[in-house]
């Protein structure tokens, strides 16, 4: 039995489909779960119940903890350490192994240029202080042996995602869709890494069904050529047949629309990763699974056809 938790989200649906490589038992778990492959089971729960955490763990040989919270500090803040706590305990307790989907939001701001599994740890926003505490919990756990785990690691991403949870499809794509300018942040000149989502999900089931993949930690294929936001724009503008016209919102600016807009308040403490070269390394990964990434121009195609 596989599980995923968090399988309403971005990635529980196109990590569904790759585990049917690997098992006829996927158990989905969500407040409201909905069938992907034939063979799935369904677990309806609320993961905020440590309870039910246990119940919907219980029985499986892989975890995989795929949820997304809500887009919100004060969230963050109270509910993604003790969902963590609950699921390692649980899956000690069940002796099933744990992957955990996780972001770069803990890494130090020098090493966005060019981040790698052995990048420095020392966010320096309140959701990258959230997500290396919760990785720190993990991996504590591994080191003392009692858990067998490990973290794969995404940079932004892009593609046929569901729900408003990837940045380039809601400010490129969906703005050039409604005729609207194109929104950047930061700057438009500097170059950013974005991880497409079908890749993410089948590395994800990969590394989940590699015995020696586990107790460590592993960046997720990003194709290694990444664009400016400039030319993200003028992508998806050229295969959409549509101006490629931007508008490139500064910090200060996110800030005050923020008084405005709860998301932009949430988003303005993020900035930091848009006025730098984001280069997302996953070298380690492409290497040791022989993995080509997908080409950013077919990943905008895909967005435009099933986003």
């Amino acid at each position: 039995m596989q599980t995923i938790l968090g399988a309403g989200g971005a990635i529980g649906e196109p990590l569904a489909k790759e585990l049917k490589q690997y098992t006829d038992q996927v158990r989905l778990v969500s407040r409201k779960p909905q069938k992907v492959n034939e063979t799935d089971i369904l677990h309806p729960a609320d993961l905020t119940s440590r309870g039910e955490v246990f119940k919907a763990v219980e029985g499986s040989d892989v975890v995989y903890l795929v949820i997304g919270f809500p887009y919100d500090i004060k969230v963050w803040q109270k509910e993604w350490p003790a969902l963590m706590r609950n699921t390692i305990d649980a899956c000690k307790q069940y002796n099933a192994k744990l992957v955990f989907f996780d972001n770069v939001y803990m890494y130090d701001g020098s090493a966005i240029p060019h981040m790698t599994e052995e990048s420095p740890i020392n966010p320096s926003s309140r959701k990258g202080k959230v997500r290396a505490a919760i990785a720190q919990i993990l991996m504590d756990e591994v080191k003392q042996g009692g858990l067998t785990a490990l973290i794969a690691r995404a940079a932004d991403f892009y593609g046929p995602v569901k729900g408003n949870t990837s940045v380039l499809n809601e400010m490129v794509y969906k703005n050039l869709l409604k005729g609207k300018r194109a929104n950047w942040f930061g700057s438009a000149d500097k170059k950013h890494s974005y991880t497409y989502v079908p890749d993410a999900a089948k590395g994800t089931a990969i590394l989940g069904n590699t015995p020696d993949a586990y107790n460590q930690v592993w960046h997720l294929p990003t194709h290694p050529n990444a664009l400016t936001g400039r030319e993200f724009v003028a992508l998806f503008g050229k295969h959409m047949n549509k101006p490629a016209k931007i508008s490139v919102v500064p910090q200060w600016m996110a800030a005050a629309m923020g008084l405005f807009v709860p998301i932009m308040k949430e988003l303005a403490e993020m900035i930091y990763q848009y006025d730098r070269d984001y280069i997302f390394d996953s070298s380690k990964f492409n290497t040791r699974f022989d993995f080509k990434p997908v080409e950013y121009e077919a990943g905008v195609l895909d967005t435009i056809r099933n986003g």
